[in-house]
């Protein structure tokens, strides 16, 4: 992707499928990647990625995190809000989910996409740069058993749009855009499907299969790069065509 070379991103939930494959393709596309995570151990090492614990919920963290790219690389030109959760033992469904499932989840897909998108305009507002935000096609659709994460991912398609009118309003060189994705193959959408519910979700999807950790990195990379220069505030819905149905 043009003008990802030598560029510093900085991943959340970077141990997560999303995230691992988001960093293997900023990586690949020449960019220099901080990958952060509550847990670690699972980010690959190299010289162009440094790997940082970081809750995405805690304010002060997000300014060490900063910090720590800056001294490390010496810029940060993308930010890729991609920490989130969504299963839960407890129902999510609006009659039975708890307040105290439903804050969880907000809390983290929520208040950790706003501390994100804070941090990357505090540092790139003199210079400019990118910010991705990772929602998802509950945000578009009704979520009937999973209220609180459908809700959830509507709340980072509002504040994508309203940090990409806020930099634009403020002359700040800041994209802020919002990536959608639909059915992702993954361990977790395997785990609690059986084979025949697997190949029958499969067959609902308008493209006949399901997305890959892949396409959704590829998505990101496109929005950081220049080729992507006219895009904020932008909806990016890649799910197969699910959400025109």
């Amino acid at each position: 992707m043009k003008g990802l070379r030598d560029k510093v991103a900085l991943v959340t939930g970077a141990a997560g499928v999303f995230g691992r494959a988001i960093t293997t393709r900023l990586l690949a596309e020449g960019a220099k990647v901080v990958a952060t995570d509550l847990r670690t151990t699972d980010i690959q090492r190299n010289p162009a990625i440094i790997a940082v614990r970081h809750d995405v919920t805690d304010e002060s963290a997000w300014s060490q995190v900063v910090h720590t790219t800056l001294d490390t690389f010496g810029s940060l030109d993308a930010v890729i809000n991609n920490a989130g959760f969504a299963n839960l033992p407890e129902a999510q469904d609006p009659e039975h989910v708890t307040l105290t499932h439903w804050r969880a989840v907000n809390t983290v897909n929520v208040e950790g996409v706003l501390l994100g998108c804070q941090a990357a305009i505090k540092a790139m507002k003199d210079k400019g740069g990118v910010i991705v935000n990772i929602s998802s096609i509950a945000a578009l659709q009704p979520s009937p058993k999973m209220a609180a994460y459908g809700a959830s991912k509507a709340a980072v398609r509002h504040l994508t749009m309203t940090v990409a009118a806020y930099c634009a309003q403020r002359g700040y060189k800041i994209r802020c855009n919002s990536l959608h994705p639909g059915w992702i193959d993954s361990d977790m959408i395997r785990g609690a499907r059986t084979p025949e519910e697997l190949a029958a979700q499969a067959r609902a999807v308008p493209v006949g299969y399901f997305g890959s950790p892949e396409d959704v990195a590829a998505s990101v990379a496109f929005l950081c790069s220049d080729e992507a220069a006219y895009f904020t505030g932008a909806k990016l819905v890649m799910d197969g065509g699910v959400a025109m149905q």
